[in-house]
């Protein structure tokens, strides 16, 4: 995938427009049900590189309660950080989940939520990475995931 120039722009040039091509393209359509969207990549000048995405609150994506379910969120938490690696490599890899860790911390309800997705180390096969799932309600964590990947 190539990418345009922008204000965001990423690690060798994957910017905010890549990111939602790469979004809106390479995922399986019941992803792109999610209600996602990329709100910033940070190429990590001086920090960690990462990506923040939103996913709109929706009835579907509930339980009893209107709770957000928590496949939702593990979902929401493992396209964040693909978005992350790619933003680290400065373009878009095949990669796989080789780990996600969950911890849930509270439940969210009626609420978007943003998925803060943050690259620990990136190597030449694996990447490694956390996600602070947050409520757009009170901005409180709702989850902490870490991930592991495979790049191929």
């Amino acid at each position: 995938m190539t990418a345009g120039g922008g204000a965001a722009a990423g690690a060798a040039g994957f910017d905010l427009a890549a990111a939602q091509r790469l979004l809106a393209e390479a995922f399986a359509p019941w992803v792109c049900d999610l209600g996602l969207s990329v709100e910033r990549i940070d190429a990590g000048a001086g920090g960690e590189p990462g990506a923040l995405l939103r996913m709109r609150f929706s009835d579907r994506l509930c339980r009893e309660g209107g709770v957000v379910c928590g496949q939702a969120l593990m979902a929401f938490a493992d396209t964040a950080m693909m978005l992350a690696v790619s933003t680290a490599s400065g373009r878009y890899r095949p990669m796989t989940t080789v780990d996600q860790t969950t911890h849930f911390l509270k439940p969210v309800s009626s609420a978007d939520v943003l998925a803060d997705a943050r690259i620990a180390r990136l190597g030449r096969s694996m990447a490694f990475g956390r996600v602070t799932l947050t409520s757009a309600a009170d901005n409180k964590p709702v989850a902490i995931v870490s991930s592991a990947y495979a790049l191929l």
